[in-house]
């Protein structure tokens, strides 16, 4: 198949530090070139893949501290409609721009939602163009969505199996690997590691949204010979991170679509001590990859006993599951669904 795939400007694809749905595309791109598909990328320049790229901006436009993303989505996404004859699936990864653009092209225009669901803010929109075929990551992602959506396929986020190399032997402090916010939950984190007197490592970065929070909340509960707050890390970085860990903590407060860090844990044969909330149930193998809590206390436990949790039944689980293949895989019989049914062309969508 010709496919394009549309990603975010945010970051590069790969990103060099957090970005997490850029990493998704760039793992699902390299793995679709490899199955032998015809792949041009959409992305910030400096982007490195073995599909054709096509640069929508010089660089990556967080980094520069740009941000509104809106004016550069808008200028790439009308390069791939000049183009879009050229493809069979064009596969977009923004969440909203596209829809005006490609609204005549649902036949072979699909959009993965890689982000959290539960705000009525973008509703409009989604209301607005029902047809336009949208994929979700995990299914409780779907759930506060507004009825009648098209949706083509759930599809989990998958790594490649070299991402996090398997670490048998783990390590015996805890980690907290994402961003400091406080539906990320690094305030139980903190508590957890404390009551279970074991040490905590925090790998996080703290964007300026949450400057606030970090500094009233989670910078005075830094001073605990227990916790080590280690800031922002690289690829090169978190496989050590996580495959010397005893566990990883997940102590969501929120809707999570997927948590990729959860999988990434799990390649490593480090289990996930998480919060029963979002796509935890989904993801985690309740007593194989890890254990689910509902509360500080039972995290506590369960920080006592993830030792008997066997870590190659961990990488077990991630593999059965949660490989880059599996991802592909499932993407492309969604495709495949799309492009199998009549090719009848919609008529432009009245708004008003």
């Amino acid at each position: 198949m010709r496919i394009a795939q549309i990603a975010p400007l945010a970051e590069t694809v790969p990103p060099k530090l957090y970005g997490g749905t850029e990493r998704v595309v760039s793992w699902l791109t390299e793995e679709l070139v490899r199955q032998g598909h015809d792949v041009t990328l959409f992305a910030a320049g400096g982007s490195e893949t073995a599909a054709k790229l096509v640069t929508g901006c010089d660089k990556g436009l967080r980094p520069q501290g740009i941000g509104d993303h809106t004016a550069s989505n808008l200028v790439m996404l009308d390069k791939v409609r000049r183009q879009a004859e050229r493809f069979d699936i064009i596969h977009c990864h923004i969440d909203l721009l596209q829809y005006p653009l490609f609204q005549d092209l649902s036949h072979k225009f699909v959009t993965t939602l890689h982000g959290r669901l539960d705000l009525p803010d973008f509703w409009p929109a989604y209301k607005a163009y029902p047809h336009m075929p949208l994929i979700s990551i995990s299914d409780v992602q779907r759930e506060p969505m507004p009825l009648g959506l098209n949706w083509l396929a759930t599809v989990y986020n998958g790594l490649p199996a070299e991402a996090c190399p398997f670490s048998a032997a783990g390590g015996d402090y805890l980690a907290f690997l994402g961003r400091i916010s406080p539906e990320k939950g690094p305030d139980r984190a903190i508590e957890i590691a404390k009551r279970a007197g074991v040490k905590l490592k925090i790998a996080a970065k703290v964007d300026k949204a949450d400057l606030g929070y970090f500094k009233e909340v989670i910078q005075p509960m830094l001073d605990h010979p227990l916790i080590e707050f280690v800031g922002e890390i690289d690829d090169s970085q978190k496989c050590a991170f996580l495959g010397n860990a005893r566990a990883l903590l997940f102590p969501i407060d929120w809707i999570e679509p997927f948590g990729l860090v959860m999988i990434e844990a799990m390649s490593a044969g480090t289990p996930v001590i998480a919060w029963r909330n979002g796509s935890v149930p989904e993801i985690i193998e309740d007593g194989i990859s890890g254990l689910i809590v509902d509360s500080i206390d039972m995290a506590v436990e369960a920080v006592h006993r993830i030792k008997s949790i066997d870590r190659m039944a961990v990488r077990r689980s991630y593999e059965s599951r949660f490989t880059e293949k599996h991802m592909a895989r499932g993407y492309v019989a969604a495709y495949q669904k799309l492009i199998s049914k009549p090719q009848s062309r919609l008529k432009l969508v009245n708004v008003e």
